[in-house]
């Protein structure tokens, strides 16, 4: 194997492993949301957690973010939390995803 081969293997390396990293920090962001959300609807408990899992769901529906950001600015436009609250409370809780998903939580 030459020097180029191992080079290439090793970003293809910390490709596939930012790429995980990535993925289980958005799902931890979203979780996070859904318990945030819950709370904000008054959930607790078992309702806390299964709403929780619904907006980790919600993600697959398409690429980005717009899925979780629909789901739960709709769910709580009642409550008087606007869209712009919601993509705030992602942004901050996807920094603390990141950290949970690093220190192996």
């Amino acid at each position: 194997m030459t020097t180029f081969d191992k080079r290439e293997e090793g970003f293809e390396k910390k490709f596939a492993h930012d790429e995980e990293l990535r993925f289980k920090s958005i799902a931890r962001r979203n979780k996070l949301l859904g318990l945030w959300a819950a709370g904000q609807l008054g959930k607790t408990g078992a309702d806390a957690d299964a709403y929780a899992k619904e907006v980790v769901v919600a993600d697959f529906e398409e690429d980005g973010d717009d899925d979780v950001l629909r789901k739960v600015a709709g769910d709580l436009a009642g409550n008087g939390v606007s869209e712009q609250q919601v993509r705030e409370k992602m942004v901050e809780l996807l920094a603390e995803a990141v950290k949970q998903v690093q220190a192996g939580q």
